[in-house]
């Protein structure tokens, strides 16, 4: 039997996930990374991306996020999320919408260029998250 540990996500709308694991891969902000039993104490910035909850061998739950902090200390995660999707719950139509209109903004000279690229990344995020 693989060695669990304790995973919470949370975000400002409450607590998506609660549970045991056997591993987590999350959107670091200096590139994705994977924890499991025992991993040394970390606490990192999250970024725009999936997050992977391993619960055993054959099942994954996946989240898509939207930023955030992530701390794992004594077989103990804590991932605070800024916005967080299960990907069961995205709507993949309005996520190609908001993909458009980002696409769309990003050409137009008058729009906020950092901010249509951030809706953009949010969007492929939902969208890879959910297929």
């Amino acid at each position: 039997m693989a060695n669990l540990f304790k995973a919470q996500i949370l975000t400002p709308d409450g607590t998506l996930f609660d549970g045991e694991v056997t591993g987590v891969q999350v959107p670091g902000s200096s590139g994705d990374f994977l924890m499991l039993f025992n991993h040394a104490p970390i606490v990192s910035t999250l970024g725009i991306g999936p997050v992977i909850l391993k619960i055993n061998d054959e099942t994954e739950i996946q989240f898509a996020i939207t930023g955030g902090f992530v701390e794992m200390n004594e077989n103990s995660m804590t991932l605070l999320a800024e916005k967080a999707e299960e990907a069961s719950a995205i709507d993949v139509k309005e996520a190609r919408r908001l993909y458009d209109d980002a696409k769309a903004r990003m050409k137009d000279k008058k729009a906020d260029l950092e901010l249509a690229e951030r809706d953009l990344k949010i969007a492929k995020n939902k969208l890879r998250v959910a297929e």
